[in-house]
């Protein structure tokens, strides 16, 4: 039972755009960062959610590594097809736009994609490929990310956690929306471990000497150090499918540095070698299909629902209440939270009343009654 404090979606939505606007992102840019950070905690996924409005876009415009202000370049551009510089800018602004033209390609051409290079992080992967499932298309995004997690037999993080993303309409209340890392845990989920005082699983971290670790802050301080390093999904070696999961976080780290000739791996770390910031300069693809250039949206709404329930209704194991289908739970958290908000933990709380303080802003939050 949730027992943190919640902060309506309309108070929350407008304190965090408010303070974008702060540090000098403009209006319009803010509108569009907040969103996709509040559709986060919308679906329940607070790792991506208001957990890293400071640490992950705060913190890096204060350090140099992320730009306020979003100069999107378009270097190539085709009928169905768009390469973006994003010139260091806000990931979140750069993808909206990326998205929209590839919609509007897509409805024309039946499909289209496109590649950002010179890019920051850009939220949660799932809003970019449900924007395309609110027209009737399916989404398809990754995105690479600074090194955290290891190839399979080894201990050195390589490649970010790269999640692989999919958005399909169907003709149920939600969408088929698969949207996960291709590591079996992501850095956001150990921060929200750290931030609630929780360890970490074991098995989902290798050390140096191949063994794990389960302190939550312990590891995101060594692996920041290149000490120990994220295991892909089926995690250690072969007999478990580690080299299944590890196959596809290369996918998404070729895709998304290759398709824009950007950079990848180490070059992805933030860090130069004297341990000074330097800008991500990450990359992320995009692609999007129209259902009625093959059978039709209702031909795949239909069929598609028609797997889903079929696999929902299937024999359930001993002791399990249901089965579930990628997308469901997160709808029902939707359900859950519509109409109480966004639930902040203390350590969430804190960050707020920090930064309404130093901005002088007028607001007054639930927790504080």
């Amino acid at each position: 039972m949730e027992t943190r404090p919640y902060v309506p979606w309309d108070l929350m939505n407008s304190f965090m755009i408010d303070v974008f606007k702060k540090y000098g992102v403009p209006e319009e840019d803010a509108a569009i960062c907040a969103d996709v950070l509040l559709e986060s905690d919308r679906r329940g996924i607070e790792s991506h959610g208001c957990n890293r409005f400071k640490p992950i876009y705060l913190d890096r415009i204060d350090n140099g590594t992320l730009l306020p202000v979003t100069k999107m370049d378009i270097v190539k551009e085709t009928p169905t097809t768009v390469v973006m510089d994003a010139n260091n800018g806000m990931g979140m602004v750069a993808s909206y736009h990326m998205m929209k033209k590839l919609i509007e390609k897509a409805k024309t051409y039946g499909m289209a994609g496109g590649a950002i290079y010179n890019s920051t992080h850009y939220g949660i992967a799932g809003y970019w490929t449900t924007m395309a499932e609110k027209e009737g298309m399916i989404g398809i995004s990754g995105t690479n990310a600074r090194p955290s997690v290891a190839p399979t037999f080894g201990v050195e993080p390589m490649m970010g956690t790269n999640p692989l993303t999919f958005t399909m309409p169907t003709d149920e209340e939600f969408p088929f929306n698969f949207d996960c890392a291709t590591s079996i845990v992501q850095n956001g989920k150990i921060e929200f471990y750290e931030r609630e005082g929780k360890p970490t699983p074991a098995g989902l971290v290798v050390t140096k000497d191949g063994g794990t670790m389960t302190d939550s802050g312990a590891i995101l301080r060594e692996m920041r150090a290149g000490n120990c390093a994220l295991l892909s999904i089926g995690g250690l070696g072969e007999e478990t499918g580690g080299y299944k999961g590890y196959g596809f976080t290369t996918i998404v780290e070729i895709l998304s540095a290759a398709l824009a000739g950007g950079p990848f791996m180490k070059e992805l770390s933030g860090k130069n070698p004297d341990g000074t910031n330097k800008m991500y300069r990450l990359g992320h693809f995009f692609f999007v299909i129209n259902p009625e250039f093959f059978m039709g949206l209702d031909t795949f709404k239909k069929t598609a629902g028609g797997i889903l329930r079929g696999l929902r209704e299937s024999e359930k194991a001993p002791g399990a209440e249901r089965i579930y289908t990628a997308g469901e739970k997160e709808w029902l958290a939707w359900q859950e939270r519509k109409d109480k908000g966004v639930p902040v933990g203390d350590s969430i709380q804190k960050e707020l009343v920090e930064l309404r303080e130093k901005f002088g802003l007028d607001y007054k939050f639930p927790f504080e009654a």
